[in-house]
This record gives C-alpha cells, sequence and structure tokens, in this order.
C-alpha cells in the first residue's frame, strides 16, 4: 500500500521521493513537478522518522522558492518552520556566520551590504586610492570583485599579469581591509566566508556534518562554483544529497552558473540513484514535441524526453513581418483578439532575447490601448540609460530644463561633486535664474573649470546637432556625450548600449509634422514612458527577457525575433558551449506555453538607426515542420519569375550579381533582383516557392547555380 504523501504522485517521482538515504541527482524536466517532490522528499524523510527537522539542509536560490518549500512543508507536517534549515545560499550562510561570528572574525552584528551599498564603498576606496574611475570604471572593478569570489579567490590569491590587473588587485585587497576595519560584508562574501569557516574548523564542520543529514539542493543546475565547493564541505561519508536540476534549463553562465557541477556531483560523490522526471503537467504535446526536438541538438546534456497524457493540441503558429513593425503590430492584433475571445492578458507574455527589443512592442501596445507590465525589469523609457539620454537631449532642446541638467551634470562622472552642485542651485535661488544659467557663471577654481567644461560640451553639441537629421541628432549626442563610452566601459554594459541603439532606431522610425523634430520626439517618448503602466492588480500583458521568464508559464506565449544573429545571439553563436546554452534558452522560452505558442520573426530590423536584413533562427529549422503553422510568409504570395532584361551591373564584392540564378538551403531557387553594399552587404532574392526576400550575405550560405 502506498504511504499517503506519496499515493498521488506518478511513479518517478514516487521513486525519487522514497529513494533510500544515499546520494541522488534527479533531472526534472520543465513542468514536472519538482518542488512536490523535493518538499514530499523533505516530508517523507520526516514523517518515517529517518530524520528529524532539525536534521534538514534545503537549499535554494531565491526567496519566494523558500517561502513555498515552506509552505508547502508545513501543509504536509506540523512542523514549526522556524527550527528549519530551508533558504537560500545566502540566507543559510548569514546563519551560520552569525552563529559563529567569533571564528569568522566577524562582528556579532556585522551589516550586510546590498550591491549598491557596495558600489559606492568600491568608489571610496577608489577615490582614496586617487585610482581614474574611467580607466577603472566601478561597476566593472565591482563585477571583478564578485567573480573572484564566487571563484573562492581572495585578493592576495589574485593572478596578476600587468599594471593594469596589479591595480584592480589592489583596490581589491583594499576593499577588503575597509570592510574589515567597517564590520561589513557584501553578498558574494557570505558564501566565501561561511566556505572558508568551514574549511578551516574540522570540528564546525563535523558537527554540521553529524546535524544535517540530508542536504536537499533545488535549482541544482544554476550553482556556481564556490557554491558547490560549500555543499561538498558539508556532505560527509554519511550525509545524503538530493540534487534537483534540469541541465537543459541552465542558461545562466554569465552569473557564474556552471551546469558541469551536475555531471562532477555524479563523479564526486559516485552517485548511483539518478531519477528522471518527464512527464509535463504543463504544456500541450505539440510544444513539448518543438522542445524536445530543439534540446535534442545540444550534444552536452545528461538526456531526458518530456512528454504528457495532455492532448497534442494546437500546431504552433509562426508568423514572417517584414519588420520589427509589423512582427509587433501583428503580435498586440492576435492579443486583442485571444483577450475578445476571454483570455486575461494576465496569461499572455511575450518574451524577447535581449531588451532592446521591448521599445517596438511597448509603442505597439500603447497605440492599441493594451496594458502591459514588464516583467523582472523596466520599460523601455524608465530605464537608467535612456533617462541619460533623454536628460541629455532635453538640456540641448531646452537649456532651462533643470531636471535634465541636474541628472547629467556629472554623468558620466566628470569631477562635479555634491558641494558645486549646491553652490550652483543656490546662485540659481539668489538671482532667480535657471541652473544652466548659473552654472555659465560658475567661479574660477577646479570645480567651476569642470562645470566650465560641462556648459562648453553642451554648447558645442547644440551647434553640432542643430539642423541634423533626428537619428543622426540622436547618434552624435549620445557619443559625444559621453553616455556610449562610458556604458562600453562598463562589463555589464552591453545590454545598456543595445538599448541606446534602440533610442536611435526610435528617432529613425519617429514621423512628425511639428517643425521642431527633436521636441516632439521627446513630447512623445514622455507620453509613452507615462502610459500603459498596469497598476497592482490590473490585468495586462507580460513582457520580458527569455532569462526573466524561467520558472513561469502562461496560457499563450509569443516568442519574438527568431532570427540568426538575435536568437541565437551572434555573441554566442560562434562558440559551441555559447551556441549550447542559446538552444537551452530557446528550450524554456518555449516550455513556457501552455496552451498556445507563437513564433515571430521580421526580415528587417532597425539596427544602429538602419535596417538590418536577417534570416530566420537555426533554431526554427530543429522544429519539425508538421509542427509548425505558417500563419504567412511575410507577405502576399508572389509568382516567382526571372527578370526579363536584367541590366547590366558591375558584380558587387560578394559576388552575387542582378540576374544570377542561385540556392538557398531553406527557401530554395530564387534570382537575384537587388543588392547592397559590399562584401558583407546584403542581396535581395526572389524565391520560386516564398518570393522575394532580403537577406544578409554573411548568414544567407546563397550558392550561385548555372542555368
Amino acid at each position: 500500500m502506498p504511504h499517503p504523501l506519496t499515493e498521488f504522485l506518478n511513479p518517478e517521482q514516487a521513486a525519487a521521493v522514497e529513494l533510500p538515504a544515499e546520494h541522488a541527482l534527479i533531472l526534472a524536466g520543465a513542468g514536472s513537478g519538482k518542488t512536490r517532490v523535493l518538499t514530499t522528499r523533505i516530508a517523507w524523510l520526516i514523517s518515517t522518522g529517518q530524520v528529524s527537522p532539525a536534521g534538514i539542509l534545503g537549499v535554494t536560490f531565491t526567496n519566494k522558492a523558500a517561502k513555498e518549500m515552506l509552505a508547502r512543508l508545513t501543509a504536509m507536517l506540523p512542523l514549526n518552520p522556524r527550527g528549519l534549515w530551508i533558504g537560500t545560499f545566502h540566507g543559510l550562510c548569514n546563519r551560520m556566520l552569525r552563529l559563529h561570528h567569533r571564528d569568522a572574525g566577524l562582528p556579532a552584528t556585522f551589516a550586510i551590504l546590498d550591491s549598491a551599498d557596495q558600489l559606492a564603498a568600491i568608489k571610496r576606496v577608489m577615490k582614496a586610492l586617487n585610482i581614474d574611475d574611467e580607466r577603472y570604471p566601478p561597476k566593472a572593478t565591482q563585477h571583478f570583485i564578485n567573480g573572484q569570489k564566487e571563484n573562492g579567490t581572495r585578493a592576495a590569491g589574485v593572478q596578476v599579469w600587468d599594471d593594469y590587473s596589479r591595480t584592480l588587485a589592489g583596490i581589491y585587497a583594499e576593499y577588503e581591509a575597509q570592510c574589515q576595519r567597517e564590520g561589513v560584508v557584501d553578498f558574494a562574501e557570505l558564501l566565501l566566508a561561511c566556505y572558508e569557516l568551514l574549511e578551516r574548523n574540522a570540528a564546525l564542520r563535523e558537527h554540521y556534518r553529524s546535524r544535517f543529514r540530508h542536504i536537499l539542493v533545488d535549482e541544482f543546475q544554476d550553482t556556481n562554483r564556490l557554491q558547490y565547493a560549500w555543499l561538498k564541505l558539508l556532505a560527509g561519508e554519511s550525509n545524503a544529497m538530493f540534487a534537483v536540476g534540469d541541465d537543459d534549463q541552465s542558461i545562466y553562465a554569465f552569473r557564474g552558473a556552471n551546469v558541469g557541477n551536475m555531471y562532477d556531483f555524479q563523479r564526486d560523490f559516485a552517485v548511483k540513484h539518478v531519477i528522471r522526471l518527464e512527464q509535463n503537467y504543463r504544456s500541450h504535446g505539440h510544444i513539448l514535441d518543438a522542445a524536445n526536438a530543439v534540446i535534442a541538438n545540444n550534444r552536452e546534456r545528461l538526456g531526458k524526453q518530456l512528454w504528457t497524457n495532455d492532448v497534442a493540441g494546437e500546431p504552433i503558429r509562426v508568423f514572417e513581418a517584414m519588420s520589427d513593425f509589423g512582427e509587433a503590430e501583428f503580435i498586440v492584433e492576435e492579443i486583442s483578439q485571444l483577450q475578445r475571445d476571454g483570455l486575461d492578458l494576465n496569461e499572455v507574455a511575450i518574451l524577447y532575447r535581449s531588451n532592446a527589443q521591448s521599445r517596438v512592442l511597448e509603442h505597439a501596445l500603447v497605440q492599441a490601448n493594451v496594458p502591459y507590465r514588464v516583467y523582472g525589469g523596466l520599460r523601455f523609457y524608465e530605464r537608467q540609460e535612456i533617462k541619460h539620454a533623454l536628460a541629455y537631449l532635453r538640456l540641448i532642446a531646452n537649456p532651462d530644463d533643470d531636471n535634465a541638467l541636474l541628472r547629467i551634470i556629472n554623468f558620466p562622472t566628470r569631477g562635479i561633486g555634491n558641494r558645486t552642485i549646491e553652490t550652483i542651485q543656490e546662485t540659481a535661488r539668489v538671482t532667480g535664474t535657471s541652473l544652466w544659467l548659473a552654472a555659465c557663471s560658475s567661479g574660477a577654481g577646479r570645480s567651476g573649470a569642470a562645470v566650465g567644461r560641462f556648459v562648453q560640451m553642451i554648447d558645442g553639441l547644440r551647434r553640432q546637432v542643430e539642423g541634423l537629421p533626428l537619428p543622426e541628432l540622436v547618434s552624435a549626442v549620445l557619443d559625444q556625450s559621453g553616455l556610449q563610452e562610458h556604458y562600453r566601459n562598463d562589463k555589464e554594459g552591453e545590454e545598456r548600449l543595445a538599448n541606446l541603439d534602440e533610442l536611435v532606431n526610435a528617432a529613425a522610425s519617429f514621423v512628425t509634422d511639428d517643425e521642431n523634430d527633436l521636441i516632439a520626439f521627446l513630447a512623445n517618448a514622455s507620453l509613452e514612458g507615462g502610459e500603459h503602466a498596469a497598476g497592482a492588480g490590473q490585468m495586462a500583458v507580460q513582457l520580458m527577457t527569455i532569462h526573466a521568464a524561467k520558472g513561469l508559464e502562461f496560457h499563450s506565449v509569443f516568442l519574438t525575433g527568431i532570427e540568426e544573429g538575435l536568437f541565437p545571439h551572434e555573441n554566442s553563436a560562434a562558440e559551441p558551449k555559447g551556441l549550447e546554452e542559446e538552444r537551452r534558452l530557446m528550450y524554456v522560452a518555449i516550455t513556457r506555453a501552455r496552451r498556445r505558442l507563437y513564433l515571430s520573426l521580421a526580415q528587417s530590423r532597425m539596427l544602429h538607426g538602419q535596417s538590418r536584413y536577417a534570416i530566420a533562427s537555426r533554431f526554427l529549422d530543429e522544429i519539425p515542420q508538421e509542427l509548425l503553422h505558417y500563419l504567412n510568409r511575410g507577405y502576399a504570395p508572389q509568382t516567382y519569375s526571372a527578370p526579363t532584361a536584367a541590366p547590366k551591373q558591375k558584380t558587387p564584392d560578394h559576388g552575387l550579381a542582378i540576374g544570377m540564378t542561385v540556392k538557398h538551403p531553406k527557401f530554395g531557387i530564387g534570382v537575384v533582383i537587388d543588392h547592397e553594399g559590399g562584401a558583407t552587404g546584403n542581396v535581395q532574392v526572389n524565391f520560386r516557392d516564398v518570393g522575394p526576400k532580403w537577406l544578409a550575405v554573411g548568414y544567407a550560405k546563397l550558392e550561385p547555380v548555372s542555368s
């Protein structure tokens, strides 16, 4: 007779819950009920008398997940949650360090620095050391320090290759000393200090090994090297580690996650029990078949195949638009129809690979009066870098805009401190003028010279951009203001640069009857930035990156930008490990949908204010065609015909002349009807089966066909 806790589980789930007290790896596919298995395992161990609640260590990655585990567990058993050690890596390390602060060399009241506090502390160190923050951007330095800590490396152990790395190591060393003096720790320090405490204190290590006989870890594929090392210290010969994860959903390498920990765990602990949870309770069959087909192309995986007892469901809808604007308009029209059909907007998600893609989508939603919410992030016009850029534009358009001046007078940093700004504000108040006029009359001295250079830069920009077309104006301001250079030097600035590029795209596509394009553009940005932010509790379409979507599910999902170079991203596609992570990202995206999935792409997309032509992502080719229903091909079907009298033209650098017959691996036979650019340019081909398409030569794989 089955145990009451496992009688409603499927055979694989029950087998995982009832495993003996030995190391085990549970490969839990998307939507397979992993949280249920993990919490039921804990309840089963306690209820069968194998361990007391105090003998459980449950580790997860987010406070939300930890609270959910505790809620489910206390619903199964009459437990006091305060006595349970279930929490995040950082939360559990904090708890351990508080109990043993003397052994860890910390004050009992040590404070924890959040990311902003840590950055401020690093800036203080750099100022004290007189470090050039242009050559060593504080955020990049913060990223360096945290990366070293997550690899278990103290400042004294940093490998030094040259003056640059020597300076970084010096900042790290002084930052460590400052934190020690002030009795504070950052998030990375919590884990590193706890690891070092257990490593050097054998008695304490054995105490926790004997206490926590069962260690259960959620989302094991997201662990980094230091987290895995910490777990290894706690897992002695008599402990049992129950690791739950999905190597196919490992998508956080950029945060330090090491999918290889799953393979190492099997080897290091001689794991005998590997159970695959493959039955999916979320999605229709066609969606799972598509996810399985895509992920099967990855070579380095532990392997599993999702399946469901549910129906196959609808085919996956594919829409190919002429442009990113056409893609956005189609999505909004479909969402409006879904809403008319009775679907709550909360059950609709739009996913994108890059945050910059949201701008066109947001614009289309605003125009159609569809409320939306950006999940896990900011709407386009609320993003820091966009607000900075708009402030420069506003000050150029209107020098008396005090808010704009205050935002950018010292961003990027140019040696204008708070005291100088307060002096300018006081001068403006006394004279009854704007901050700009007060800045123009700023006095001598070092601070006055810095203000003078700022004034000269803005004046120079105003003269330089006068009469320029709007996109060129915006591009020039981004370049000359130093914003682009600032984010280019930031190790985490790639996405912010992409958003600044998207602002240029917004300017290029902006149409107005107003005589002053810039004023009208700024007004439109304010209107779009202030509208359609869904209020608390209001039904709204969910916009998010695919990374932010992990762990969520929706009735209908629109997966956008399925184009080579965008998804998979061009920065990752050339490297095997990078491509495999992009494919895992596609797998995650597909499995967010329960009932309906749309894949959309655009033949042309704005980039740097210019149209970029693309071809369909290889991921679309990896989905069996019988699972796909093409809603269109981006245009009305056209009859294939070669030009009857193509004019003689010089053959371009890429060798694909107008009138040449070519073959494409996907679109078949066609004739070149137009081209632009040189060896890396674009060609337009009229294909026999699908009509004309613009293709990027670098991606197109076009082969001449002898006539």
